[in-house]
Parts: structure tokens; sequence; C-alpha cells
């Protein structure tokens, strides 16, 4: 006997993707676009069975409605059908009980993605090395220069990769200022320089 799966995934017009009218979070549209442009579709939007309005997904998929409006080619991830229209991958399978359950996912599945925040030494080490080897990648997540510094601050050179016991630097805590690359001085030329606490080596990001 086979097995039906609770959970699949299948192609729909985006036109027959409607948002819940309830949703109350906002996007930052342009950051969604540019990263459906710099690496496809990944993340499929999730349909609410009993109501059928889109549960989780909403800023993609206004995203995408916004791509088609200025004429942008359909992305990686997507299907085209005979009329030029754009198929979208969605979850289905899943029902909510009613519209307070409903109201309550639709909040919840944002509030997951905010929670939980990042271990600051590998996050570190990733950052740096697109930073210096894929400026456009780095560039794709937005990261600031007060953010960088930030992070780079919280950091303990001996738990990133490049970090060893003989870093000359490993005695100093985590937090401290690694280098004038993070400081603000008014003599430093090298503003917006950041300086790896694992290796000292100096880089701008996007540069």
């Amino acid at each position: 006997m086979a097995l039906q799966a609770p959970r699949y995934i299948t192609y729909i017009p985006l036109t027959d993707l409607p948002p819940d009218p309830a949703n109350p979070k906002k996007h930052e549209l342009e950051r969604i676009i540019a990263s459906i442009k710099d690496h496809g579709f990944i993340s499929t939007p999730v349909v609410d069975e009993r109501t059928g309005l889109t549960i989780d997904g909403h800023g993609r998929r206004s995203a995408l409605i916004e791509m088609q409006v200025r004429g942008e080619p359909a992305p990686g991830g997507l299907l085209v059908d005979d009329d030029g229209g754009w198929l979208v991958p969605v979850t289905r399978g899943w029902a909510s009980e009613n519209d307070h359950q409903a109201h309550a996912v639709l909040i919840l599945l944002n509030r997951l993605q905010e929670a939980g925040g990042w271990y600051p030494a590998p996050l570190a080490a990733i950052l740096e090395e697109l930073a210096t080897s894929d400026a456009d990648l780095f560039d794709s997540l937005a990261y600031t220069d007060d953010e960088m510094e930030s992070l780079l601050r919280q950091v303990d050179p001996e738990k990133l990769p490049q970090g060893t016991e003989d870093d000359e630097d490993s005695t100093r805590p985590a937090g401290d200022d690694f280098d004038s690359g993070l400081g603000d001085s008014g003599d430093n030329e090298r503003t917006g320089t950041l300086c790896c606490p694992a290796c000292g080596h100096l880089f701008t990001p996007g540069q």
C-alpha cells in the first residue's frame, strides 16, 4: 500500500497564491528580490488547506509579483506555463483548525525566524571568508560596517578556524578591540576596514 505524504510540494500559478489579508509582517522587498535573483527561488510558501490562503511566504509572493511587473525573467525554481504565467512551488497538506490558530501560526512562523540569534565565531568566520573571496556574495547579505564591527568584538580568536593557541592575541578576551581596523579614530585612514580577530587580516567589506 502506497504511503500518502502528509506534506507535499506542488506548482500552482502565482495568481492562485492569495495572501492572508490579516498578515501583519512587513518585508524588505528589494532585499528579497535581490536574493531571488542571485540564488533562485529556494524557500517555498505554505498554503493553509482550510482557508486556501498563504500562511507563510507573503514576502516571497510579493517579490515575485513585483519582478513580473518589472519584466524580469522567471527565476530559477519556478516553471512557466504556455501563456507565460509563472508557476510557483508551494508546500501543501497543512490545515489550520480555525482562524485563531491560522493567525497564531502566521505570526509564529515569522517569530521563529527571529529567535535564536547566531553563534558569533562560526558566523564571523563565514562572513570574513566571503568578504575577502567573494565580495558580491558578501554584499548580498547586506551587513553594515557597524554590524560587522559588533560581531567581531564578540569573537574569541581561538574559536575561529584560523585561530591557534599560539596566536599572540589569543589571551585577549572576546569583545576587546582587536585592532585599529575596528576603531573609530579620526586619524585612522582605514575607516571602514575590519580586522579578522583570528588571523589579523584587514579587509574592507565589499572590496
